[in-house]
């Protein structure tokens, strides 16, 4: 299993307000969601009306793939023109299969 998580701080220039900043910040969370089907949400900068900071998560079973994906959706939150990407961060972890081997079902809880 291969996970890939990122942060992404953004800058919206025509905010006036922090409703505004919403609104924008929430068409681009909803269509992001909907077009690349992961968890995605708003975890920073809560307080300030031109900044926002979102993270998001990709699961998939190889790196290339969680990768490209990584890669449409930035450039997908950049092509919609709500807001401008200031920094981003991406971390990609793989899990081996090694944990496959523990019998989760059976330990220490067959007793009860």
């Amino acid at each position: 299993m291969v996970v890939g998580s990122g942060i992404i701080d953004l800058w919206i220039p025509e905010s006036r307000s922090l409703k505004e900043k919403r609104g924008k910040l929430s068409r681009i969370l909803k269509r992001t969601q909907n077009t690349f089907n992961i968890s995605i949400a708003e975890i920073g900068d809560a307080d300030h009306w031109k900044r926002a900071k979102i993270g998001f998560s990709v699961v998939g079973n190889d790196k290339s793939y969680v990768n490209g994906k990584i890669d449409h959706i930035l450039r997908f939150i950049d092509s919609l023109r709500f807001a401008e990407v200031i920094h981003t961060k991406v971390e990609i972890t793989s899990f081996s299969e090694a944990t496959d081997s523990y019998d989760y079902l059976t330990g220490k809880y067959d007793e009860f």
